[in-house]
């Protein structure tokens, strides 16, 4: 059985908490999606766990991870970046999930000598957002946590299996503890355009997506431009899977992701 140890760590204006297996092989950071916790990782976590040392991190405002205060502005890559150098990590593996993958590349990019290799999940690769679409953008994601907060964990559960009738029960735990911590500050800006980051990341870098029709914020053009900015960076699409890769082949995306971890 998988265990881990539970702790918070400091960071600017704020403290992360984090999961631990303390297994016996390299780092693997996880930085999970918006609406999620660092538990929402737990099956790969276990799968990871004989060989890896796994950190689950909460993002801020997620999680167990400090609050966010109206009008405070946040980088979650300099979030991951202070939480790394705070656990006293060096050349960890950094895999991240959507708006985690996001900020997993930014980390990367600003801290080139840091991770020793970046596994991105469908990443939120996205053109930045104006003024009014970011504040429409804010306002219907406050909405969103609001309602999550007005429901019971039967009605959570009930939503994610209409929502996500292809992942496993096991999935749903975590799932829904995450919605109802969620901040509705939580949502983060990506002032940089994403192809300045990707162009940035000098280390090994795997993109794993679904397919576009499945609902994949990473398409193959996408991927094809992501591969012609960094020579550092592969892409696969996992069959059958659409955002939540993991969850909806997971033994397809983890094998890409163990071939690429395993890879010298």
């Amino acid at each position: 059985m998988v265990t881990w140890t539970t702790g918070l760590v400091e960071i600017s204006e704020g403290y992360l908490a984090y999961h631990r297996t303390e297994g016996p092989g390299p780092s693997v950071v996880l930085s999970h999606g918006l609406t999620d916790n660092g538990l929402c990782w737990s099956r790969l976590a276990k799968t990871l766990a004989a060989d890896f040392d796994v950190i689950m991190l909460d993002a801020r405002g997620h999680g167990e991870s400090s609050p966010i205060i109206d009008g405070q502005a946040f980088d979650p890559g300099r979030d991951i970046a202070e939480a790394i150098d705070q656990l006293g990590l060096e050349a960890p593996l950094v895999l991240g999930h959507s708006v985690g993958a996001r900020a997993a590349a930014d980390y990367a990019a600003s801290c080139p000598e840091g991770p020793s290799k970046v596994i991105l999940e469908d990443p939120a690769f996205m053109p930045p957002l104006d003024a009014p679409t970011l504040e429409r953008r804010r306002a219907g994601f406050r909405r969103q946590v609001e309602a999550y907060s007005g429901m019971s964990r039967a009605d959570l559960l009930a939503l994610g299996h209409k929502h996500h009738p292809t992942w496993q029960e096991d999935e749903f735990p975590a799932w829904i503890d995450a919605k109802t911590q969620v901040d509705r500050n939580a949502m983060p800006v990506f002032a940089r355009a994403w192809q300045d980051t990707v162009a940035k990341i000098k280390v090994p870098t795997l993109i794993v997506h679904g397919e576009a029709k499945l609902g994949s914020l990473v398409s193959p053009e996408i991927a094809i431009e992501a591969r012609a900015l960094n020579g550092h960076l592969t892409t696969v699409e996992i069959t059958g899977a659409g955002h939540n890769t993991r969850r909806e082949n997971f033994e397809g995306y983890l094998e890409a992701v163990i071939a690429f971890l395993n890879a010298p």
